[in-house]
C-alpha cells in the first residue's frame, strides 16, 4: 500500500530537519519536480533536487516544526518553519509547500511559497 500524502509529508520535515540528503531524495518520484521557491528555475529529476537539500547539509544543526497539514486527494499543502545555524548566524524561514503524488506515494511535484519577507537570518 502507498504512503499516505499526510505521512509523506511528515516523514519529509522531519528528514528536512535530520538528513541525510538522500532520505529526502528518496521520497520523490524520479522525474519529480521542484520549484522552491515560486518563481525560481523549476528542478527537474534526483539530481537537480539533490542539489536544493544539500545546502542543508553544511548547517551545524537544524529543526523543522509543522503548523498545519492539509490533504486533498492526492495533494497536500504544510505550513511549517525550518531552523537552521550556520556557524554564529541562524536562519529561519516560515514557508507553505505544495505537494502532489503518484499512486506509489511518491511526491512527483513540490512548490514552495515563500518569499524574502518569509526568511530571517540572526
Amino acid at each position: 500500500m502507498a504512503a499516505q500524502p499526510r505521512d509523506v509529508v511528515e516523514q519529509y520535515l522531519k528528514l528536512v530537519a535530520t538528513g541525510p540528503t538522500d532520505d529526502i531524495i528518496a521520497l520523490y518520484a524520479p522525474e519529480a519536480t521542484v520549484e522552491d521557491p515560486i518563481g525560481t528555475p523549476t528542478r527537474v529529476g534526483h539530481d537537480a533536487i539533490r542539489e536544493l537539500y544539500a545546502a542543508l547539509d553544511s548547517a551545524d544543526q537544524r529543526s523543522t516544526e509543522l503548523h498545519a497539514v492539509r490533504v486533498a486527494g492526492n495533494c497536500a499543502a504544510a505550513s511549517f518553519t525550518l531552523t537552521a545555524v550556520y556557524g554564529d548566524k541562524r536562519m529561519t524561514l516560515s514557508a507553505i509547500d505544495t505537494m502532489e503524488f503518484d499512486d506509489a506515494g511518491k511526491i512527483v511535484a513540490m512548490r514552495a511559497y515563500w518569499g524574502p519577507d518569509d526568511m530571517v537570518m540572526e
